[in-house]
């Protein structure tokens, strides 16, 4: 499984460009730009798209032309930009899976043109497993507004790897735990947006937050010694450069690059 990561920023992605705090000044100065948080795996199956997705898929050498299926975590617009389906339509009519929560649906009804029937729509409810462009999927809850409107993905590749998308969500529910036990993750994509900000308003995760979370990962052998921990939907509320890096490596964590690929190696002798 390859796992190229699009974005690995925030809602206003990192920097922000209409701030001048020392993370931001710090990310212009260096060129570490982070746009909004997306990954596509194997080239077909889509985690999230933002406004930017499209684009930054070009700038990190990869192209949307093989795309089969696209999760969306949620309906809000830095993971959601429903406009690409009527890009895409302009261009292509190869069939594409859209899945989401009910919200989700709603949101890319509108942006399908006449006669587009080749693009399907699927709400999705945690719980629920699909197969989606080659790969399984395993639907769980986030605990991100109001239950059933933001979901993660449990993603099996061809060859027996996990991948679980964890973005947008505070600590996850005991039910998401509990449902990811003995999952053994090759790569964990979690999010952490607030730093060490603790009176902002909105469901995400801080540093002790974060360290919580794969804490009760690992306890339930979710996470392993031989797990990735790469902490997406980064803000310019996090320190910037190495003091990131220290504080993430703590908790065996580390940040990389908006354009990263990572490569997945099968799991010798498990199915899918």
């Amino acid at each position: 499984m390859t796992v190229t990561l699009l974005g690995t920023g925030a809602a206003d992605g990192w920097p922000n460009p209409f701030c001048a705090c020392t993370s931001c000044r710090h990310a212009v100065a260096t060129g570490e730009l982070r746009a909004q948080t997306s990954a596509l795996v194997d080239g077909r199956l889509l985690l999230d798209c933002g406004p930017e997705a499209p684009r930054q898929a070009l700038r990190a050498g990869v192209d949307l032309t093989g795309l089969e299926a696209v999760l969306v975590t949620h309906a809000h617009p830095d993971h959601l930009d429903p406009a690409m389906l009527l890009y895409r339509g302009w261009v292509t009519d190869r069939p594409l899976r859209v899945l989401g929560p009910p919200p989700v649906v709603e949101a890319c009804a509108p942006w399908l043109a006449p006669g587009q029937d080749r693009v399907e729509l699927v709400a999705v409810r945690p719980g629920e497993l699909h197969q989606v462009a080659g790969h399984g999927v395993r639907v769980l809850a986030a605990n991100h507004g109001a239950p059933g409107e933001a979901v993660l993905y449990d993603v099996a590749g061809p060859a027996g790897q996990r991948l679980l998308y964890a973005t947008d969500t505070a600590e996850l529910p005991d039910g998401t735990v509990a449902a990811l036990a003995g999952a053994g993750l090759d790569l964990l994509l979690l999010e952490q947006t607030f730093g060490d900000r603790t009176d902002l308003p909105g469901a995400h995760l801080t540093f002790g937050s974060f360290a919580r979370t794969v804490d009760a990962l690992r306890h339930v052998g979710a996470v392993t010694d031989r797990t990735d921990v790469v902490a997406v939907h980064l803000s310019h509320f996090n320190p910037p450069g190495a003091e990131l890096a220290h504080r993430l490596a703590v908790c065996g964590a580390r940040a990389v690059p908006d354009g990263t690929r990572l490569c997945l190696p099968p799991r010798t002798g498990q199915p899918a």
